[in-house]
């Protein structure tokens, strides 16, 4: 044994450069990784935890399940976000109904969003280790409930719904941390970037959809609460389909990772936040978290009452479903033109993705900022700007998923989506809603007219929204930052995937053999690996 190799207690590995035996007690174990009938199955032996082999014969997903996969996940994406947004269409209604101050608004936004950042790390702790569609239709069938349910809620309860309201991101966080990572692995490469943009168009449009539907249905049916009856209607169907049509693919199946063997949480934790290019666009995503979770649920009123104060007649219904169309056209456009944008120029340069992330918050600093002042005297240009900054902020939305997807390996990206909702959510928009509304109605308190006043609601939104532009501009230097690390770590993350699916039986021991060759030095601990 050469000086530097590791013995372990059942007879131990070798560590020999690239080459790693493994033996048990005092005979080697000769189980053959391929049988006789070509499927490859589990040496009989203990190896170390991040290099355990799991068999894997030749299933494949066809091309027409891995699409309507797709299809039923953007659904859901849909419902989610139509849910989650439909409580900003009706606002205002839901201010009257249980008389709340803005700070209280403010509240019903922010207690969901802790709820699921909070829940996000148990659901990613569950999603790299358990069958992920289970845990999928669970979560989603109890959100569908509690959001039922906190439509029933009297209005001299209004902590009782908030309660409701709170216990709906616990189901988001089921879905939100896992769907990727099964979109990962269905789909790689140019065609992986393309689903993820279409699972992200559900961000925008789900939420234009959120406000449209949800002012409309009020309108219609004479009370808010039918607004939020809609999606679990829905919800219940797409449990269904999860259980009836979606088929699972191994974790790591498109990149020939299947070899990937889960390590303990607190390892999977300790190697994810080693990753340059991750923490630095997560933190660039919670600035986007910030600003979207901000506009999100104030700015309808806030156009409501920018209206209202020029003079004009304006109801909650019209201005939320023109700020409804607006995001949903904007949406669509900013995902598209981002992903589309950002494939096309990594040809060129492969630092493409958080270069593409920087300009879109950056843009969109000018127009956001622009809209607030004009809002005061012109309704159309504001629209216009809000529109134009909206785009650019969305082109990010699928570039960071597919960021996070490739510098991490296969069996830690549950747990990187969860750690990424969880900081993101944490210091984004699960504060930014409660911070605009709290300032707010500090500012209220320095006008003689009420608080509830269309003019005094504006102003003081007005200087409240200002923080946002300001974030943007954090947001899109944290992203320039993320550029200098970003090619790097996904070659890390690539090598060590594909280069542990070339484990072989040798004499009762398991080697690892890079494509270049024997002699070729192989980094454990880079990006997920684990250190020898």
């Amino acid at each position: 044994m050469e000086k530097g190799d590791h013995v372990g207690e059942n007879g131990g590995y070798v560590n020999k450069g690239l080459e790693l035996e493994v033996t048990v007690g005092e005979k080697p174990n000769t189980a053959p990784i391929v049988d006789d009938d070509g499927n490859r199955r589990h040496p009989e032996v203990e190896v170390p935890e991040h290099v355990v082999v799991e068999s894997y014969g030749d299933e494949s997903i066809p091309k027409s399940t891995a699409y309507a996969s797709v299809a039923i996940l953007l659904c859901i994406n849909l419902l989610n976000y139509m849910d989650r947004y439909t409580v900003a269409g009706v606002l205002k209604d839901i201010q009257d109904f249980y008389n709340l101050e803005n700070s209280e608004d403010g509240l019903i936004q922010t207690v969901f969003v802790l709820t699921y950042m909070v829940f996000s790390p148990i659901f990613g702790f569950l999603g790299d280790r358990y069958t992920r569609k289970y845990i999928m239709a669970g979560g989603i069938f109890f959100w569908s409930v509690v959001t039922l349910a906190g439509s029933m809620v009297p209005r001299d309860h209004f902590y009782g719904f908030a309660i409701m309201r709170a216990l709906v991101g616990i189901g988001e966080a089921s879905y939100s941390t896992i769907a990727p990572t099964i979109i990962a692995d269905l789909f790689t490469g140019g065609m992986r970037s393309r689903m993820l943009m279409v699972f992200y168009f559900a961000i925008p449009v789900g939420s234009g959809l959120g406000y449209i539907v949800g002012s409309n249905v009020a309108k219609a049916l004479g009370a808010w609460q039918w607004a939020l009856r809609v999606t679990p209607v829905l919800g219940v169907v797409c449990v269904i389909l999860i259980l009836v049509v979606l088929k699972e693919p191994k974790r790591g199946m498109s990149e020939g990772g299947v070899t990937l063997h889960n390590t303990s949480y607190i390892t999977d934790l300790k190697e994810v936040i080693k990753i340059p290019s991750f923490v630095l666009s997560t933190i660039g995503f919670t600035c986007v978290a910030f600003t979207t979770g901000a506009l999100a649920l104030w700015a309808p009123l806030f156009m409501y009452d920018s209206i209202k104060s020029q003079g004009n007649e304006a109801t909650q219904a019209g201005v939320a479903f023109t700020f409804g169309i607006i995001t949903v056209v904007a949406g669509f456009v900013g995902v598209a033109l981002g992903a589309e944008v950002s494939r096309r120029y990594k040809k060129i340069n492969p630092r493409a993705d958080p270069l593409v992330c920087a300009f879109g918050l950056l843009t969109c600093v000018p127009f956001l900022f622009f809209a607030l002042v004009l809002s005061e005297w012109y309704t159309v240009p504001t629209w216009i700007l809000i529109f134009l900054g909206e785009t650019m902020l969305c082109l990010n939305w699928s570039i960071i998923a597919d960021m996070l997807l490739y510098v991490v390996i296969p069996t830690r990206r549950s747990t990187a989506e969860s750690v990424q909702i969880l900081f993101s959510h944490a210091l984004g928009d699960a504060g930014s809603p409660y911070i605009v509304g709290l300032v707010s109605e500090v500012l209220s308190k320095h006008y003689n007219a009420p608080a509830s006043s269309p003019y005094v609601q504006f102003k003081t939104l007005q200087t409240a929204l200002y923080i946002t532009p300001f974030i943007c501009v954090l947001g899109g230097g944290f992203f320039l930052a993320t550029a200098l690390f970003i090619e790097k770590d996904k070659n890390n993350a690539s090598k060590i995937t594909h280069d542990m699916n070339k484990k072989e039986a040798k004499n009762g021991g398991i080697s690892l053999k890079s494509i270049a060759g024997e002699d070729e030095e192989f980094d454990f601990t880079a990006n997920g690996g684990t250190e020898m």
